[in-house]
């Protein structure tokens, strides 16, 4: 955080739900964390009172839990199992509907785009990373998908610097975070100290600025801003997961007859949980579906490469083993994501360590191969 003070205003809780209500009074539908089901998700929020107050979460390969803070952080956690890809690249889209003519004919009927505007509450630096590679994927290239670009105009992006990380977590080593580098229209910096409970606001764009000046308080002090940086610095400094990003495309390349490919096939259950839970992770299907009265509709689904039906072809699957599958994966999220799109795919957010059934960790897999790399270590 590097701006002058005169840029950064300090508000409260009171401070956090006027800009709540501004966002409401500009007609957005706000989405953030909130605690259900032992974890903390996100759904559709009206209040600061709904935030997940008091709540952190414990991660670790397999594992996920929460507990209570000793204070009523509300974005005391790092990251849960869901991402915000599923608002803007949604598990299950209608394309277009197919009716029959009672002449014989058919009549085709583009599904109209749902886009309503959204405002992401408590995004954070790796999430906002992953928003960027799919942007990138869906929006960047000659063929843009045009319900997610859609989507993706019409949300608001309010972004918080990461306070604590999850054992899982590794962004700072993909150079992802902990702290808020861009992208975003707002960034939260909470802070819980002797000072009280309070919030760094910071405009990232001209709706942010137009935001900022809206909510009640006063400038940031130096003090605060320092203090918001420090925390950032502990955060980055906190995570002991480490991957050597711009090494591994080649590591791996050179490694694909390596013998740790048939060690985690024998413990990964091919169960889709790493793709379905990534943020960046965008693998879907086509279906079809029918009924009695002459109509059917495509739908598009997400789907998964450790999917055997996935890469299914005329002659069978391509990848027909466990080991060809999660090489498939790892490679292409960490290798060849750089040929297609110039960028990692992924963003250190740690979601397919914790969600692994089996723990499966994919920087120690990396680790593994390079321990017995003749050209290098990551």
């Amino acid at each position: 955080m590097q701006e002058p003070p005169h840029t950064v205003k300090l508000i409260d809780l009171a401070g956090l739900q006027a800009l709540f209500d501004a966002l409401t009074r500009r007609g957005y539908e706000i989405v953030g964390p909130v605690h259900r089901d032992g974890a903390i998700v996100y759904d559709r929020i009206d209040a600061v009172a709904e935030l997940p107050a008091g709540w952190t979460d414990q991660q670790a390969p397999g594992s996920y839990r929460l507990s209570r803070r000793d204070d009523d952080a509300v974005f005391g956690y790092a990251v849960g199992p869901h991402s915000w890809k599923r608002y803007l690249f949604p598990p299950r889209q209608t394309l277009f509907s197919v009716q029959r003519l009672d002449d014989g004919g058919l009549s085709f009927k583009p599904e109209p785009i749902d886009a309503p505007k959204r405002a992401f509450i408590g995004v954070r630096a790796c999430e906002l990373a992953a928003i960027g590679v799919q942007d990138r994927v869906f929006a960047g290239g000659e063929h843009v998908d045009p319900a997610y670009a859609a989507r993706r105009e019409a949300v608001l992006l309010v972004a918080v610097n990461c306070a604590v990380a999850a054992d899982t977590c590794f962004c700072s080593a993909m150079d992802t975070g902990p702290a808020v580098r861009g992208g975003h229209d707002l960034v939260l910096t909470e802070l819980i100290d002797a000072a009280g409970q309070r919030f760094l606001v910071e405009a990232g764009s001209a709706l942010g600025r137009e935001l900022l000046a809206e909510l009640p308080g006063p400038a940031a002090s130096a003090d605060d801003i320092a203090a918001a940086g420090a925390q950032s610095q502990r955060v980055a400094a906190g995570q002991t997961r480490r991957i050597d990003a711009a090494a591994v495309p080649a590591l791996l390349m050179r490694n694909l007859e390596h013998p740790r490919w048939d060690a985690v096939a024998q413990r990964c259950l091919s169960c889709a949980n790493c793709t379905l839970a990534c943020p960046t992770c965008f693998c879907s299907s086509n279906q079809e579906v029918t009924d009695l009265a002459g109509a059917a509709h495509r739908e598009r689904h997400w789907d998964s490469c450790f999917n055997v039906e996935f890469s299914h072809l005329g002659h069978g699957s391509v990848r027909d083993s466990v080991k060809a599958r999660y090489r498939q994966w790892l490679t292409h999220k960490l290798a060849t994501w750089h040929e297609q799109f110039g960028q990692s795919g992924c963003v250190g957010c740690g979601r397919c360590i914790s969600w692994c059934p089996v723990g499966i960790d994919l920087t120690e897999e990396v680790a593994a191969i390079a321990a017995s790399d003749a050209g290098g270590r990551p």
